[in-house]
């Protein structure tokens, strides 16, 4: 255990003499610098998952309240995962565990560099007009912080041929635009996490990614509430595919450095809500199509109604069940990532359904009124339990050619099917 943590000290010392001092966010385009190479592959056994039934015993538990077998140490139940005494081993055990870590990395690289650059370009004038004080810009700089703990994490654990900090490009010109940009980044980041962490072979390293993943939970939540948001108006949080986190992720990402280390994990062509709801509008359904948080004139504002706090109660919500929702998205095919180096690819049929993927929930509505790659569908009014409507926060929805029935833990199959998207939606 010792060596385990003088060896974290020492990476972590590593990592901070060696992280830029300068923002290394880039306004141009990102540029080829060759033609595209496109996810890492190898052997492929099979086009998709099998289907497959529960196993045997899947039921056989009897789940009668008493002990069903002797205890190995006094105080201890029979059963579950890691538990017969062996010391913890952290390193990733397989490649599905590497890939997925690896994911992981380059999304605490870009939160690390997305705090310090707004650090750095927003003046202090910038972030008090919006509302943010020095206490608030405190918080954010502790939470650049954690990122680097994170990295550090997730770099020991993936050995020396992790990847490491990229050159990033953001959608934001204001503080505002920023603090937005960021409850959406740290939402995809901590629900591609939830997605893959119980299919982990490394029990040991999904212990520590879980201790890590909840942090950033915390950091999606401060971020809407610098929004003007509703803290947390879900039950359950939502985990989604790496393949998803990927593809919202990879178009931030500029350029990497030669040799980085590559991911597995596919890019699916853009899906884009046309109207999606403006959170800074005094009536968010009144949002234009292409509206950002910042093109609406004072009078449609919400003003300090809607402004950083703790809480807001909104008096109209950002969305609602029967809700027209209009589309449009891009064919496959185009370059994007790191030195536009991967390529967007799909394996599913024409679109048929909008699936809506919302804290424990799998939804699908009809894709109506298709003219090319443009269609519109209807916010359905489904519940998780009675008293916690399923479609609210910051969700994802995405295009798919089936309506496949499937639940948290089996998600990943749904990538066969999948035309377009993920977007993120802004539905509370």
């Amino acid at each position: 255990m010792k060596s385990t943590f003088a060896s974290a000290l020492l990476a972590f010392i590593h990592l901070v003499d060696a992280a830029p001092k300068n923002p290394t966010a880039v306004t141009s385009t990102p540029t080829a610098t060759g033609p595209p190479i496109g996810a890492k592959s190898t052997d492929v056994l099979a086009p998709a998952l099998p289907n497959l039934p529960p196993g045997p015993n899947a039921s056989s538990y009897p789940r009668n309240g008493q002990l069903n077998a002797p205890e190995p140490a006094p105080f201890t139940p029979s059963g579950g995962l890691g538990q017969n005494g062996s010391e913890p081993n952290y390193q990733v055990k397989s490649d599905f565990d590497y890939e997925s870590l690896s994911l992981g990395l380059y999304q605490e690289y870009i939160e690390l560099d997305l705090f310090e650059y707004a650090l750095a370009r927003f003046t202090v004038k910038e972030f008090e007009a919006a509302g943010l004080n020095e206490e608030d810009r405190t918080l954010i700089a502790f939470m650049r912080d954690q990122e680097v703990g994170h990295a550090t994490l997730l770099t020991n654990m993936l050995g020396p041929e992790a990847p490491v900090r990229c050159n990033y490009t953001y959608p934001f010109t204001t503080v505002r635009e920023f603090t937005d940009f960021s409850q959406r980044l740290t939402r995809w980041g901590e629900a591609g996490t939830y997605g893959f962490l119980e299919h982990m072979d490394s029990r040991e390293s999904a212990q520590l990614l879980l201790q890590q993943i909840t942090t950033e939970a915390r950091q999606q939540m401060i971020f809407r509430q610098f929004d003007g948001l509703f803290p947390m108006p879900e039950w359950f949080q939502v985990g989604t595919p790496q393949s998803w986190q990927w593809t919202l992720l990879a178009p931030y990402i500029a350029s990497c450095p030669e040799n980085q280390t590559r991911l597995v994990w596919q890019n699916f062509p853009s899906l884009n809500v046309l109207n999606n709801p403006n959170p800074a509008r005094a009536d968010p359904n009144a949002t234009e199509f292409n509206e950002s948080i910042s093109d609406i004139s004072p009078e449609e504002s919400c003003g300090a109604n809607c402004g950083p706090r703790i809480t807001h109660n909104r008096a109209i919500p950002l969305s609602y069940p029967g809700k027209t929702i209009y589309l449009e998205w891009e064919a496959p095919g185009k370059p994007v990532g790191p030195d536009l180096s991967y390529v967007t690819s799909t394996s599913a049929g024409p679109p048929c359904f909008v699936v809506w993927v919302t804290q424990l929930n799998v939804t699908y509505s009809a894709l109506t009124n298709i003219q090319g790659n443009s269609g519109q569908t209807i916010q359905p009014d489904v519940s998780v339990f009675e008293g916690d409507p399923a479609i609210n926060g910051t969700i994802f929805i995405a295009l798919t050619d089936a309506n496949i029935y499937l639940t948290p833990f089996n998600l990943t199959k749904i990538n066969p099917h999948v035309v377009a998207g993920p977007a993120i939606y802004q539905a509370g």
